[in-house]
């Protein structure tokens, strides 16, 4: 329902009502042309919006009316009465018949149910006969729906149209909870696909904001994002500070505080403050577009067990036919025949399985797990060895400064200043930590002599000439090289850590401790990997053997691989996979290869590369190691319920059938238990989407 409340030329206030979430319909609105603001205010129900004075409040109000009867139509219903009316007409029929049939009606009134039943069970059922006969003379192969279609017509030849409604009442009830589960599923894909937005406020030549499509905004361009607006596009925040719900590339629920220099993703919502973004991606190069396009491949990709129930199922067809046959001419009862048919495998196994991976790969998704197909689901329930690059997966990424010894003579700030003065042109991670370092310490970097160059010794350090005498930085062996006087020099440090040393006029000033920080969690996620049943626990690292030795006991690993080269990894990738199921774990383009090679690569962190996410099966997207063990969790739980539902299957099955061959139980009966199983096992997968929360 749209009304108008006030209007003044480009200022239009309207009442509106919506399932959508307020924010969602500022977006909505302000992705209008002409449209430069929407505030919606929940307790009224009332939007005011600012647009074009050249717009009236009619052609405003018929753009809105348009814009939410697509967004409505567009949106996933969890429910949907449609599906239930042959349920409802088959059920009401059923109970209508039974009473008439039973009761002291004419003869001409009991004709008339018995055809209205018949009448109703074929119409209801109408498109599983035309598939079941379609498949039967198309593909020369019977399939499920030919089974079902058999049973109806074998229910109405024996003059019982009830065992015919019972077949369409309960096969409909769970078709419908296994869309149901699907629908469920793809409600975070859907709710991916609604975070587009299709415009953007660019910063011209004179700085003024102009709202673009934003198709026409491109790469080194400079937007601006409002409070409640949705970020357009994968970038750097070059100026604000603001309060952003990434939940949908992330999986994280909690805001993220956003500041200069933080990254910002495309279909991020800015709850609040103002933030000017350097453009770094657009279009489908952008995070969420990589999302949606992983999601939807991960839907054709089916695992092992998939095929395997379905090609299982397809086999058990012709043999309940053959069971049908052998039935009636062992018994002469159409009866006991009729129970073969109504009552097979097929739903419960292929169904349920289904339902089970798809619900899987939805719950993955919701944590913030991008799994390209249930293939690797599967695989992953089976993992026994997990192998952890150490730079920016076990660790931050981001060297930072440990600790600063100076010399005797010197301060601590003075080793840091000329430190400073020559790293901070360049882009080492090191020389990152040392500017950081001297920020934080409000230290005034003195600049370089002019016309002096800075020298870089790739792997050793970097000099340049200060007040006409050279600065060193670099390591140990370096300082040998520029023969620096280190003879009274003592210090005390710790074995792990990387040691730059600092040198001025051939004199060491002292050294600069760094050491890169275990990421928050990653002490738990390990322990939860372990009680997943994960007894290997393997880190690779390109550092040097004994700091990745004092990593590793801290962590508690059972093993190490030191000074690595990315051919190294593959080679110890390849190793490992002789006797156990591997999965590795990276981040960066030197992992790339051995993320390849793993029975299960996985990338993790937002500063993944996009080469290692394209050698990956699945991709985190936050930096919280906590995942790891989530989906190992919901691997194994998915696999266990995909087996507890084929043992009910088999068992429930398989005792009705004995049942209806010894004429224990009627074709009703038998339809009812074989239905209801499927029921069971379809809602017994479908409770993956709420394991955990």
């Amino acid at each position: 329902m749209l009304s108008v409340v006030h209007s003044l030329p480009g200022r239009t206030r309207f009442h509106l009502n919506s399932s959508f979430s307020p924010t969602m319909i500022e977006c909505f609105i302000r992705s209008l042309p002409h449209v430069y603001s929407a505030t919606y205010t929940q307790e009224t129900g009332n939007v005011l919006i600012h647009h074009d004075t050249a717009v009236s409040f009619q052609a405003l109000k018929k753009s809105l009316q348009q814009l939410f009867a697509k967004k409505q139509k567009g949106k996933i219903q969890s429910f949907s009465w449609e599906k239930l009316v042959p349920t409802v007409t088959c059920t009401t029929m059923f109970l209508a018949n039974w009473y008439i049939q039973r009761s002291p009606f004419s003869t001409a009134v009991k004709n008339a149910g018995h055809w209205a039943a018949v009448i109703t069970s074929v119409f209801t059922s109408l498109d599983v006969i035309k598939d079941g006969i379609i498949s039967l003379f198309k593909s020369r192969k019977a399939n499920a729906n030919t089974l079902t279609a058999a049973s109806i017509f074998a229910s109405l030849y024996i003059r019982n149209p009830g065992s015919a409604l019972i077949v369409t009442i309960m096969s409909t009830i769970s078709e419908w909870l296994t869309d149901y589960t699907s629908k469920k599923t793809k409600e975070y894909i859907h709710s991916v696909l609604e975070l587009a937005t299709t415009y953007a406020w660019r910063l011209n030549e004179k700085a003024v904001e102009e709202k673009v499509a934003l198709d026409q905004v491109q790469v080194g361009d400079t937007v601006v994002v409002f409070t409640g607006e949705k970020i357009p596009v994968d970038g750097m925040v070059s100026r604000g500070y603001g309060t952003v719900d990434e939940s949908s590339i992330t999986g994280e629920y909690m805001p993220k505080e956003t500041g200069k220099e933080q990254q910002v993703y495309a279909g991020s919502i800015l709850l609040n403050g103002q933030l000017t973004i350097l453009v770094e991606k657009v279009g489908g190069d952008t995070a969420l577009s990589q999302i949606v396009k992983l999601l939807e491949e991960a839907q054709e990709k089916q695992a092992p067990i998939q095929n395997m129930a379905n090609t299982l199922a397809e086999k058990m067809v012709p043999v309940s036919f053959g069971l049908a046959l052998i039935t009636f001419l062992l018994t002469r009862n159409v009866n006991r025949a009729m129970n073969m048919l109504v009552i097979d495998f097929v739903c419960g196994i292929k169904l349920s399985t289904a339902t089970a991976l798809y619900a899987s790969i939805g719950k993955a998704a919701k944590q913030g797990a991008l799994v390209k197909g249930s293939n690797y689901i599967e695989e992953m329930a089976q993992v026994e060895t997990i192998i952890l690059d150490k730079t920016g997966t076990i660790t931050e990424g981001t060297p930072v400064v440990q600790q600063v010894i100076s010399c005797d003579g010197y301060e601590q700030k003075e080793v840091i200043r000329l430190a400073a003065a020559v790293e901070k042109s360049s882009s080492h991670p090191i020389a990152d930590a040392i500017i950081k370092q001297a920020e934080e310490w409000k230290i005034e970097i003195p600049v370089r002599d002019e016309n002096a160059q800075v020298d870089t010794v790739i792997g050793k350090g970097i000099t340049t000439l200060f007040q006409g005498k050279q600065i060193g930085v670099g390591s140990l062996h370096f300082m040998k090289e520029l023969k620096v006087n280190m003879d009274h020099f003592v210090h005390h440090l710790e074995k792990d850590e990387n040691i730059i040393y600092v040198a001025y006029d051939r004199t060491l000033l002292g050294v600069i401790s760094i050491f890169d920080r275990i990421r928050s969690g990653m002490h738990h996620a390990l322990r939860q990997l372990r009680y997943q049943g994960i007894h290997d626990i393997i880190m690779l690292t390109g550092d040097k053997r004994t700091v990745a030795r004092e990593m590793a006991q801290r962590l508690h690993l059972n093993w190490y691989h030191a000074e690595t080269l990315p051919e190294d990894k593959v080679k110890y990738i390849k190793q490992y996979r002789r006797n156990s199921t591997v999965m590795m774990v990276g981040d960066g383009i030197n992992d790339a290869p051995a993320l390849a090679h793993a029975n299960i690569g996985v990338t993790m962190g937002r500063k993944r590369t996009d080469i290692a996410s394209e050698a990956s099966d699945i991709i985190i997207t936050s930096d919280h190691p906590k995942v790891l063990p989530e989906l190992v969790r919901l691997s194994k739980k998915t696999m266990n319920i995909i087996k507890q539902n084929f043992i009910f299957t088999f068992l429930i099955n398989g005792g009705a059938i004995l049942l209806g061959a010894l004429g224990i139980i009627s074709p009703i009966a038998g339809a009812a238990i074989h239905n209801a199983a499927t029921i069971g096992v379809v809602l017994n997968s479908a409770r993956i989407l709420w394991i955990g929360g």
